[in-house]
């Protein structure tokens, strides 16, 4: 699945199909509830349906999640210290004033997006930014986890209530490099639904943001997260004050 053979063939498939989707935490566990402050749960509202991406918090303002969550004219509802679902007496939701998908974003190349909100988020126990990882940090980050609201099996159609959370084992591939993002694979990892979510690694920062997954049946599972190390000066130029 990687752009010269593989991923150039995935591209082109989820480009004439809208096949990126991506989600489910399959084979994880319930995460410890409010554990992941920095969890957002998007509402994502096209042409009157509406669907769930993941996304976390940057700062008072700004929510990173993956530009194939939505379209030009998707609205968009950022919902803050999320842990069950219906359970929603403390969480805040804040309604997304501008989006900035990636201006080079195709199929599951630059597959990133800033959402700005209408108002400043609450800070509190559970709701803080994460760190993102920085430029420099060019090396392949190992115990990595990630988490969402995504399907928790095979085939459901439904999302689950609470977060969930999985440990995915990033594999050491030059093509991966060269195309700005990590890969893991195995039966374990995302997939419906919880796409934007964030790669967390060992020293607690975001390095990539759930993008996409081979949708090829026979092949082994494999799941690509946009680089976010490699996005830090185009975040940071729309983050500036």
């Amino acid at each position: 699945m990687f752009l010269h053979c593989e991923l150039l063939i995935l591209i082109l498939v989820l480009t004439l199909h809208g096949q990126v989707h991506t989600g489910e935490i399959i084979g994880g566990q319930e995460a410890v509830p409010h554990s992941r402050p920095y969890m957002v749960l998007l509402e994502v509202r096209t042409d009157g349906k509406l669907k769930h991406c993941g996304g976390f918090l940057l700062n008072e303002d700004f929510v990173m999640t993956a530009a194939h969550c939505g379209a030009n004219h998707s609205s968009y509802k950022a919902l803050l210290g999320v842990h069950d679902v219906h359970n929603r007496a403390d969480i805040q939701t804040i309604s997304v004033e501008k989006k900035y998908p990636h201006e080079d974003f195709i199929g599951v190349k630059n597959d990133i997006m800033l959402l700005k909100l209408s108002s400043k988020a609450n800070f509190s126990k559970d709701v803080k930014p994460i760190a993102l990882a920085d430029q420099g940090d060019d090396f392949l980050p190992t115990n990595c986890t990630v988490s969402g609201w995504g399907r928790s099996v095979q085939n459901s159609i439904y999302m689950t209530n609470v977060l969930m959370e999985v440990n995915v084992t990033l594999v050491d591939s030059e093509q991966c490099a060269q195309d700005n993002v990590y890969c893991s694979e195995g039966e374990t990892g995302p997939r419906k639904g919880d796409s934007g979510g964030p790669l967390v690694c060992g020293d607690g920062k975001a390095y990539g943001l759930v993008c996409a997954l081979n949708p090829d049946p026979d092949a082994p599972k494999k799941y690509i997260y946009t680089k976010i190390p490699d996005y830090r000066s185009w975040i940071d130029s729309i983050m500036k004050p």
